[in-house]
């Protein structure tokens, strides 16, 4: 059976999982972040399957996350680093970090984020740029863009009035359709 592809679903968390969407594919953008290069190496800290591993390398490379550079032609072996876009993915892992340790890490952190100037360990929280002001599901919600189509519209607008109940914010969430 054919996997139904998102990669051009009227959704960009949805074309973002597609490129992504997979855990041996995020793990490898993991260790890719923690200085992983070669072939070999992803092997060897994953435990993966060489055939898996080739597979995956070449999605990453293929969506532009990861770019293969050739470090050796006889016999012909390449590194695979991380893209721009592959750095911009870093975030979600920080977050999926912070996520992890919260939720699945009873034992305690097994790693944490780190300030690189006073060595204080850093709590991932979403904020808003602007303001500075945490981003929370009682203050803000998800509304459809120019490109949206009427009825993902109307699912957003539902759902901001949904999430406006449920987390008692009396703030109109409908003014913004």
């Amino acid at each position: 059976m054919l996997r139904k592809s998102h990669k051009n679903a009227p959704c960009p968390m949805a074309r973002g999982i597609e490129r992504v969407g997979d855990p041996w594919s995020i793990l490898i953008l993991r260790e890719a972040f923690y200085g992983s290069t070669r072939f070999d190496e992803f092997q060897k800290r994953l435990s993966i399957a060489p055939n898996m591993l080739t597979r995956r390398l070449n999605t990453l490379v293929e969506a532009g996350l990861m770019a293969r550079r050739q470090y050796s032609a006889h016999p012909p072996r390449d590194d695979y680093v991380l893209t721009d876009l592959g750095h911009d993915f870093r975030p979600v892992l920080l977050t999926l970090l912070e996520w992890g340790n919260r939720h699945f890490a009873p034992e305690g952190e097994i790693v944490r984020l780190v300030d690189r100037h006073s060595g204080r360990p850093v709590q991932v929280a979403l904020v808003d740029t602007a303001t500075g002001k945490p981003i929370t599901e009682a203050d803000h919600y998800i509304e459809a863009g120019p490109a949206a189509s009427a009825g993902l519209r109307a699912r957003l607008e539902q759902a901001a009035c949904a999430t406006q109940t449920h987390t008692g914010n009396t703030a109109s969430a409908t003014g913004a359709f």
